[in-house]
């Protein structure tokens, strides 16, 4: 047995620990930054898939009457550009930062369980490849938005419905076996002296979102299963019919949904609050009311579901509760946007790209929780409800906030991960692009939906033409604008401005997490010895 021990070590030590050559290595990998990479290059991918789908409903919204595409194909990209942008895009995007960064951010030399991340990834792909086939079937793609509401997609989903709800059910495993590893690694695996109140805050986002997504992806799992027995099995959950209410899917939908919201602005407030600080030379201000704010906001997304259904005909004391207890959430989110604000001020502030976006973000994201507050009021919601004013609203909380600041986290990082620098007089104008198109992209709507333009037309009337056409426009220019991202991140993989960066990167970034006290770029393994110090600046 001690000779098999001794050749064990032996091995170990002589063994060529760099990653496996070609296809093989991103096929089995398990190495965390391997899997980050996969995770974060998938979503860039799949959010240009998900963009092209929008730029086909704007094209057709330019002006009024049928131009491109028929209604049902109209339909379809609406509910299939919101399921890619969420399921492909954003949430993957996230766990790809979360596969990179926390290991390196708590001195873990690797995530928990490397084999279930790496079948995490694959689940993933094949969830989403599996959803984009229904494209290709007879009937299409799902044209029923990407709530699924019944009676509609009971009736009009065609053949696409089953494969739709497969893909549902993969996407899901894949989110509670990725939130799985992430927990057992943040509670395990931290260096000695890290305890819970050092931990960086994108670490502790990410924790309660790994909560959050365990608790809501088995509901979701549950619904749209009812969904495909009431439309294969005879059974009358939702089936007025047939004795069943359609209102309960919304109820078990929402409860489901509404969480989901945060599982995508949580971890984009752990990156504006690890951003700001080094950009301002400031610690950041408030860490333990940060904290306690996002399990806050986490706990009460779970009790103010029925907002969304203040049409349905409720009754008054629910619309009551569910309106006080929507308003609540405004109280941990001003605290947020108090700290990241005190946080900047009086810091000697430099204005890099990672900046301008967080920066952006701060305000625009300000913007779109206002206009949540006015839905949050059930009288005048009946107004806003199913208008382009919601649809103004929603996107003002997640293109900002998740895409501007997934940006923003490519700019900060990316130099760590590759030791390359980025092109940052081209980064600034994509900033500016990027900001100016998407104001010219969604206020507008804010216009159309108090006017009275229903969400999900294909056509409309006259009356909204001029609006549409700004938006429309606003949608190209915001769409190409991404372009320039993209050469810009392979245009640093590949080597960037020739600049070399040192271990920190950024200036004093070492006072405020780990990672940028290892090399850049980043070394295939990290963290074999955890750690003796962990930053204490903020703390």
């Amino acid at each position: 047995m001690s000779a098999v021990v001794a050749e064990h070590d032996h091995h170990e030590e002589h063994h060529d620990h760099g990653p496996a050559k070609g296809l093989v290595r991103w096929l089995i990998t398990t190495n965390h930054k391997d899997i980050g990479t996969l995770y974060l290059l998938f979503a860039l991918a799949m959010f240009f898939v998900g963009g092209l789908m929008a730029l086909v409903i704007r094209a057709e919204l330019f002006e009024p009457g049928m131009q491109f595409v028929n209604p049902t194909f109209f339909n379809s990209m609406t509910t299939m550009h919101a399921l890619v942008m969420v399921f492909g895009a954003v949430m993957p995007a996230f766990v790809g930062l979360a596969n990179w960064q926390i290991p390196l951010m708590i001195g873990a030399p690797d995530m928990a369980l490397p084999r279930l991340n790496n079948m995490s990834f694959w689940m993933l792909v094949a969830g989403v490849v599996l959803l984009a086939s229904t494209l290709f079937m007879e009937g299409g793609a799902p044209a029923c938005g990407w709530t699924f509401y019944p009676p509609l997609v009971l009736r009009d989903c065609g053949h696409a419905l089953p494969f739709a709800v497969f893909s549902v059910h993969m996407l899901g495993i894949s989110s509670i076996m990725g939130a799985i590893n992430i927990i057992a690694t943040i509670l395990n695996m931290r260096a000695p002296k890290m305890t819970l109140m050092k931990m960086p805050l994108f670490v502790w986002t990410w924790l309660i979102t790994a909560f959050l997504l365990i608790a809501i992806m088995p509901v979701f799992a549950g619904a749209v299963t009812m969904l495909l027995t009431d439309k294969f099995f005879a059974t009358s959950f939702f089936d007025a019919a047939g004795g069943g209410d359609p209102v309960l899917y919304q109820h078990i939908f929402w409860f489901f949904g509404h969480p989901e919201v945060y599982v995508m602005i949580l971890p984009t407030f752990g990156v504006a609050s690890t951003i700001i600080p080094v950009f301002a030379r400031k610690p950041l201000f408030g860490y333990s009311s940060m904290v306690y704010a996002t399990a806050s906001i986490a706990f009460l997304s779970f009790i103010v579901w029925a907002h969304h259904m203040f049409t349905v005909g409720m009754p008054m004391a629910g619309e009551l509760y569910f309106m006080y207890a929507t308003m609540l959430i405004a109280i941990p989110t001003g605290v947020k946007v108090f700290n990241w604000t005190a946080t900047m001020w009086k810091g000697a502030m430099t204005f890099e790209a990672p900046m301008l976006f967080s920066i952006c973000f701060v305000v625009l994201f300000t913007i779109g929780g206002l206009t949540g507050l006015m839905m949050a009021v059930a009288p005048t919601d009946f107004q806003y409800h199913d208008t382009y004013f919601i649809v103004a609203h929603f996107h003002y909380t997640l293109v900002p906030a998740s895409i501007f600041i997934l940006m923003a986290a490519g700019y900060f990082w990316l130099p760590k991960w590759t030791g390359n620098m980025y092109d940052e007089r081209l980064a600034r104008f994509h900033f500016w692009m990027s900001a100016i198109s998407v104001n010219i992209l969604f206020f507008p709507q804010h216009f159309l939906g108090l006017a009275g333009m229903p969400r999900r037309i294909p056509d409309y009337a006259v009356q909204f033409a001029d609006w549409n056409m700004v938006s429309s426009i606003g949608a190209f220019i915001f769409g190409f604008s991404q372009l320039i991202f993209l050469y810009i991140v392979i245009k640093t993989i590949k080597g960037g401005t020739g600049e070399k960066v040192t271990d920190e990167v950024w200036e004093d970034a070492s006072k405020h997490s780990l990672e940028w006290t290892l090399p850049s770029p980043t070394p295939y393994h990290t963290w074999s010895t955890p750690p003796t110090e962990v930053p204490s600046e903020h703390f």
